[in-house]
C-alpha cells in the first residue's frame, strides 16, 4: 500500500513560551543529513516519509545539549521520540543518564534502541545499564540463605537450586537473565540484598559484589540507562549509584516524564512499613544465633517485635486501606498499637545494645533498628490537621493484605526536585507522549518545578481523521451509578462483536476489571463468539499480551498497567475501550490535602489538578490504539460527561484528532468489509 504523507504531518509544531522560531542551532545541517532518507539513519527510522516532527526534535534536543539548558518535549505517539534524543545524546551529549519509566523500557533501550543507533552511527559510546540492588544477586545473602535452609515452599527450594547453578555463570548477576526463576518469587527476597543490610566494604564478597560492579561500569560509561525508581531513589537516599554519576553528567534525559511527578512524591517522603520490622527480626534471629547464641534468648526477643509489628496492621480489617490521619477515629486500637510497637522495637535494641560489638552483622542490625525508631518518633503528628504546617506534608496510612505502611508525603516536590537541578550546568531533557493538556504544559511544569522552561509539541505523524473514530455513546447512566459497568458492557458488546474481537478494554477499577471478565466469558459461550479472554491479574503483563498478539481475535480487560507502556501494532488490536474517565479516587489521602492547599490559595483543585491529570491518563489510554501507520481503529469512550459537563469539550481536544460520533452504526460500518473493486 503506498502511504501518502499525512495532513497531521503538516501541522506547524506548537512552540509553548516562545513568540518566534527558534534561530538555526550549529548542529540543524548534520541532524538533517542524519534523518534524511539518504542518511545512515534511514533504514533505521523507516521509509514512512516525511517525518519531519522526529527530526525537528533531534534539533531542539541538540540545542538544548548544546547550550545546557532544559526542554520539555511532547512527542505524538509515532514521531519516533527515542530516536530524536538518542542520535543527538549520543553524538554531543558527553556523559548521559536515560532514564525511562519502567525496567522493561531500560531493557529495550539498552538491548535495541541504543545499538541500533550506535551502529547507525557509528559512534563510539559505551553504555551501561544500572538497576536497584534487588535486582543483582547477592554472595553474602546467598549463603546465608543457603545455610539457614529456611525455605517456605518447595517452590523455594527448586529456585535456589537454579540461583546457585547461576551464580556460577552469570558476569552480571541480573535477576532478569534468570528466566526459570518467576521476578516476583519470594525467594528473591532472600538472595539479593537491601539498603539497610547490604554489609558494604565490609562485605567478603565485596571484590566480586555484582551491584558494585554495575557502579563501576556506569560510572566509566558514557551512557547510563536507569529508571524512574532508580534516580529518585538516590535522589532521597543515596542508595543507587547516581550519586556518584550525576555531578558528572553533561546531559539528564527523562523518558516517560509523565511519570515522574508520582515517583518523585513517592521517593521524597517518608514511609515505614511494619515488613520492615519483620526483615529486622527475621536477620536479629539469623544473626544471633550465628554470633551471639548465649547472649539472648533471641527467639522470645523477636517475636515480641514481630507480633507488635502484626497486631498493627491488624488494627484495620480491611485488606487495602488508604486513610489520612484525620479519618482514623481517635478511639481506634491503632494508636495504642502504634506506641506497643515503639516500646518493643525499644526493648530489641536495648538487647541488640549488649549484643552488637560480636559481630559486623549484629551491628548492622542495630543500626538498622535505630533508623526505624526514629522514623516511628518522627512521625509526629496533629491529628485534627490534614496537613503538616511549615514543611507542607500530609501523614497517612496505607494497609496491604500482610503489611501497614505509615508515610508523610510532601505536597510538592517542586523544591526538592529544584534543589537537585542547582549546581553544575547541564541539559535536562523532559519528554513523553503526554505531557501537556491541548498544547498547555503547565500542569507538569508546575509540579515539577519548572514553570518557565521551554517547552515544545510535536504532532503525530498518523493521520487520525482517516485511521480512527471516537465514539461516545449514547444512553449510558452517571458513571457512579449501581450497574454501570453492565451498561457498558452491552453497548460495547456489539462493537466487540463487529471488530471481531482485538479489543482493549481498560478499567478505571479492579471491580470493574472482575466483573467485566465475569459477563463476559458468560455472553461470549452465550453468543458463540470464539474470542480468546485474556484478563489482568491471570499471568503476568508480558505474557498476557505476548498471547493476545499471538491470538489475533482476543480481548484484553486491563485496569491501569495496561493504560501505558502497552505496544501493540497491527491488526490484533482495532478497538479500545475505555469505561470511564480516570480520575483519581477522591478519598485519596495526598490529592485531597493537595485540593484543600489549592483551594486555600483561590485555585480551583478540580479543574487546576484532577482534571489536567486526568487528561493526561486519558491520552495515555486512547494512544494505546493508532500504534503505526497502518493500523484502523475505533476509540470508544464510555464517559457521558465527556458530552454532558462543560469541562468535556476540554477533555476530547486533548485526543487525537479522530473522527467522532455518537452512532453505533457508524462503528459497525467502520468494521465492515470494504466491498471488492469491480473489474473494469
Amino acid at each position: 500500500m503506498t502511504q501518502h504523507p499525512s495532513p497531521s504531518d503538516q501541522t506547524p509544531i506548537a512552540v509553548v513560551g516562545e513568540t518566534a522560531e527558534a534561530p538555526p542551532g550549529k548542529h540543524d545541517a548534520e541532524v538533517e543529513r542524519l534523518f534524511g532518507a539518504g542518511g545512515p539513519l534511514g533504514p533505521a527510522v523507516g521509509d514512512f516519509r516525511p517525518r519531519r516532527s522526529q527530526t525537528e526534535m533531534a534539533k531542539a534536543v541538540a540545542a538544548a545539549i548544546d547550550s545546557q539548558t532544559t526542554l520539555i518535549a511532547e512527542a505524538g505517539t509515532g514521531t519516533g521520540k527515542t530516536f530524536a534524543y538518542l542520535v543527538p545524546a549520543l553524538l554531543w551529549g558527553g556523559k548521559t543518564i536515560i532514564s525511562t519509566g519502567t525496567k522493561n523500557l531500560q531493557d529495550q533501550l539498552f538491548l535495541r534502541d541504543i545499538p541500533t543507533v550506535r551502529a547507525a552511527l557509528q559512534a563510539p559510546v559505551s553504555v551501561a545499564l544500572l538497576k536497584g540492588r534487588s535486582n543483582y544477586l547477592c554472595h553474602y545473602h546467598l549463603e546465608r540463605t543457603l545455610q539457614n535452609g529456611r525455605m517456605t515452599s518447595r517452590d523455594d527450594v527448586g529456585h535456589l537450586r537454579e540461583i546457585s547453578r547461576f551464580l556460577k555463570m552469570t558476569n552480571s548477576g541480573d535477576k532478569a537473565e534468570l528466566a526459570r526463576v518467576p521476578e516476583n518469587a519470594l525467594i528473591w527476597n532472600l538472595v539479593t540484598s537491601t539498603r539497610d543490610n547490604c554489609m558494604g566494604a565490609e562485605c567478603q564478597y565485596y571484590q566480586d559484589c555484582f551491584v558494585m560492579k554495575a557502579r563501576k561500569e556506569a560510572q566509566q560509561a558514557d551512557v547510563v540507562v536507569v529508571n524512574h525508581h532508580l534516580f529518585f531513589a538516590d535522589v532521597a537516599l543515596k542508595d543507587s549509584g547516581i550519586a556518584e554519576l550525576l555531578p558528572s553528567a553533561n546531559t539528564v534525559i527523562f523518558d516517560e516524564a509523565h511519570q515522574l511527578p508520582d515517583t518523585a512524591t513517592l521517593f521524597f517522603g517518608d514511609t515505614f512499613s511494619t515488613s520492615q520490622v519483620l526483615e529486622l527480626c527475621r536477620d536479629v534471629l539469623a544473626e544471633g544465633l550465628a554470633h551471639a547464641r548465649d547472649g539472648a534468648d533471641w527467639g522470645k526477643t523477636v517475636t515480641v517485635v514481630e507480633k507488635a509489628a502484626r497486631d498493627l496492621r491488624l488494627t484495620f480489617p480491611q485488606d487495602i486501606v488508604r486513610l489520612s490521619l484525620p479519618q482514623i477515629a481517635p478511639s481506634s486500637d491503632f494508636f495504642p498499637a502504634l506506641e506497643t510497637l515503639k516500646d518493643e522495637l525499644d526493648g530489641l535494641l536495648a538487647v541488640l545494645e549488649t549484643q552488637a560489638e560480636r559481630a559486623e552483622t549484629l551491628e548492622q542490625c542495630r543500626q538498622r533498628g535505630l533508623q526505624l525508631a526514629q522514623q516511628l518518633r518522627d512521625w509526629k503528628f496533629d491529628p485534627k490537621a490534614r496537613v503538616e504546617k511549615g514543611a507542607e506534608a500530609v501523614f497517612w496510612v496505607e494497609a496491604y493484605a500482610s503489611s501497614l505502611q505509615l508515610h508523610k508525603t510532601p505536597l510538592s516536590i517542586a523544591p526538592i526536585f529544584n534543589g537537585q537541578r542547582e549546581g553544575v550546568p547541564r541539559s535536562w531533557i523532559f519528554t513523553s507522549a503526554t505531557l501537556a493538556v491541548k498544547n498547555d504544559f503547565s500542569h507538569f511544569s508546575e509540579q515539577m518545578g519548572l514553570t518557565g522552561e521551554p517547552s515544545k509539541t510535536w504532532p503525530s505523524p498518523f493521520d487520525y481523521g482517516a485511521q480512527g473514530i471516537l465514539y461516545v455513546p449514547q444512553g449510558l447512566p452517571d458513571p457512579n451509578s449501581m450497574g454501570y459497568t453492565d451498561a457498558v458492557l452491552d453497548l460495547a458488546l456489539p462493537v466487540i462483536e463487529a471488530a471481531g474481537g482485538r479489543t482493549f478494554l481498560l478499567c478505571t477499577t479492579l471491580r470493574a476489571v472482575k466483573r467485566a471478565a465475569e459477563r463476559l466469558r458468560d455472553e461470549f459461550e452465550r453468543r458463540g463468539l470464539n474470542f480468546p479472554l485474556f484478563v489482568q491479574g491471570d499471568k503476568g503483563r508480558t505474557e498476557l499480551l505476548d498471547q493476545f498478539r499471538a491470538a489475533g481475535n482476543g480481548v484484553l480487560i486491563g485496569s491501569q498497567s495496561f493504560w501505558e507502556g502497552v505496544d501493540v501494532r497491527g491488526d490484533a488490536l482495532s478497538l479500545v475501550i475505555i469505561d470511564k474517565l480516570p480520575f483519581a479516587p477522591p478519598d485519596d489521602p495526598v490529592l485531597a490535602a493537595r485540593i484543600e492547599v489549592m483551594e486555600k490559595q483561590g485555585k480551583n483543585g478540580f479543574m487546576h489538578h484532577t482534571l489536567p491529570e486526568a487528561i493526561i491518563n486519558l491520552k495515555q489510554g486512547a494512544g494505546r490504539l493508532i500504534r503505526d501507520v497502518g493500523d484502523r481503529g475505533v476509540l470508544m469512550l464510555c464517559d457521558p460527561r465527556v458530552i454532558s459537563k462543560p469541562y468535556g469539550k476540554r477533555i476530547w481536544q486533548s485526543l487525537p484528532a479522530f473522527k467522532r460520533t455518537r452512532e453505533q452504526a457508524d462503528v459497525i460500518a467502520f468494521f465492515r468489509p470494504a466491498p471488492p473493486a469491480e473489474a473494469e
